[in-house]
């Protein structure tokens, strides 16, 4: 039975139901559609809207539906919408007392309930999948502090740093996700119910009481933006395109860090797959699905603006089409997050290939330069003598680490024997002892920092 059926005499065009209905999609809301219908059962009995008895008889019913949904013994079809279809099944159950459920509620405000709840539970969940993802990130980290590595601009070599550097910049990334998504919640958790359609309701209702039985903190404060708006959801969009971008990247380095031209990466079998044609192929299929999924929940944001974009106050049948961008990009993140999180315990490194690469394309350039300027010489001139230097290894096949300490002297008085230890990839790194640095030490620092930001969040 439609909700709305009283105003019409026929039924609707087979090809417009079809195109109308959204409990293919929105049928995942179930739980939170029987909370808020719970809380808000329960709101209606203490306010004396129901008496106390039907509103008990209508909250266990709406729990043994529940149950039932949850072990399988009643499907979820038959029916325009999740809403729709709690309702019916209640009816079927209770009676005409079951009608009294709708009560001061509108599916308006209902469905923008019922988002906020599910969006909240992704949140949660995915704020502690970031969480074990930055520590297992950390850890790596940890392992690979002194593993030698070359930094990059423009991917061409540009300083020695570590691994457990280059993975920690990362982990901070994956931090401030997991941040942008507690933030997120603040907004996220506000109470529309109550709301009606779009001018809220003549019944004395206790809005404060059902936000409290919800785990609400507060109550949306005007009608109109509590059913007609999605910010929220947009807001959260744009952080789960945050994660999936830095996902995103980390594994398109890892891509290439597994190619032979590398070699940086070990992939382990168990993320890998095969070519059907090429039996020497070993592919890193995972990281370029998680590559890949980004551009889908880019998208699901771009959906959800387009949606919004132009819908005047209050409701507009426009707005169903919020859910699906976001139950997709929910599932995509949550998965992605899963799977990276177990890559990344599970992938080793080549460390040989990396602590070579690290001395390669006169990636101590700067240790040259820096080592002349804190003998003296402007920054300016010191680099234009190290420029010459590198020239001149190119010219003549060497590195800055076989020069002699007379070639050195060719090009400035001021180099000592000690260059030959500055222009070493380990010393540069040692020597980076700063806040933010790759230094062994500063690296144990930037860990513990993690650590502790960690438990806060």
């Amino acid at each position: 039975m439609k909700l709305w059926s009283g105003r019409f005499t026929a039924d609707l065009n087979e090809i417009a139901e079809l195109f109308n209905d959204s409990l293919p999609f929105d049928r995942r809301m179930y739980r939170q559609d029987i909370a808020g219908s719970i809380a808000h059962c329960t709101m209606l009995g203490k306010c004396g809207i129901i008496a106390q008895d039907e509103a008990e008889t209508i909250c266990a019913a709406l729990k043994n539906i529940l149950g039932d949904i949850d072990s399988g013994k009643i499907d979820i079809s038959g029916a325009e919408d999740i809403h729709s279809f709690v309702e019916n099944t209640l009816v079927s159950r209770v009676g005409d007392v079951g009608k009294k459920l709708h009560t001061a509620r509108s599916r308006n405000d209902q469905v923008a309930t019922d988002i906020r709840l599910y969006l909240r539970d992704c949140i949660d969940e995915q704020t502690d999948l970031l969480k074990t993802l930055v520590s297992a990130i950390a850890d790596k980290a940890e392992k690979e502090k002194s593993t030698a590595m070359p930094a990059y601009t423009h991917m061409q070599k540009a300083q020695p740093t570590t691994l457990g550097h280059y993975l920690l910049a990362y982990a901070n990334m994956f931090l401030r996700d997991a941040e942008r998504l507690k933030d997120c919640r603040k907004r996220v958790n506000v109470l529309p119910l109550g709301s009606g359609a779009c001018a809220s309701t003549t019944f004395p209702i206790d809005r404060e009481y059902t936000a409290k039985l919800l785990g609400f903190d507060g109550v949306t404060q005007n009608s109109l933006d509590g059913v007609s708006d999605r910010d929220f959801a947009v807001e959260y969009l744009s952080c789960a395109v945050q994660a999936m971008l830095h996902l995103s990247r980390i594994n398109e380095e890892f891509v290439y860090w597994s190619g032979e031209e590398f070699g940086f990466l070990v992939l382990p079998d168990e993320f890998s797959t095969g070519s059907s044609i090429m039996p020497q192929k070993k592919n890193p299929d995972v990281n370029e699905l998680l590559r890949g999924k980004c551009g889908r929940v880019v998208g699901d944001l771009m959906g959800m603006i387009t949606v919004m974009k132009g819908l005047p106050l209050a409701y507009n049948k426009d707005m169903q089409e919020d859910k699906e961008p976001l139950f997709d990009a929910a599932t995509t993140l949550s998965l992605s997050l899963k799977v990276f999180t177990a890559f990344i315990n599970a992938v080793d490194f080549n460390r040989e290939k990396m602590n070579n690469a690290a001395a390669g394309g006169y990636s101590c350039a700067t240790e040259c330069a820096d080592y002349l300027a804190a003998k003296g010489l402007p920054f300016r001139a010191a680099h234009e003598v190290t420029g010459k230097i590198v020239l001149y290894c190119i010219q003549n096949g060497k590195t800055l680490q076989s020069l002699t300490v007379k070639e050195y002297k060719k090009f400035s008085p001021l180099f000592d024997d000690d260059i030959l230890q500055a222009v070493l990839p380990q010393n540069a790194i040692n020597r980076r002892n700063v806040i933010g640095g790759c230094a062994s030490e500063e690296i144990d620092r930037q860990l513990k920092t993690l650590r502790n930001e960690l438990k806060i969040i």
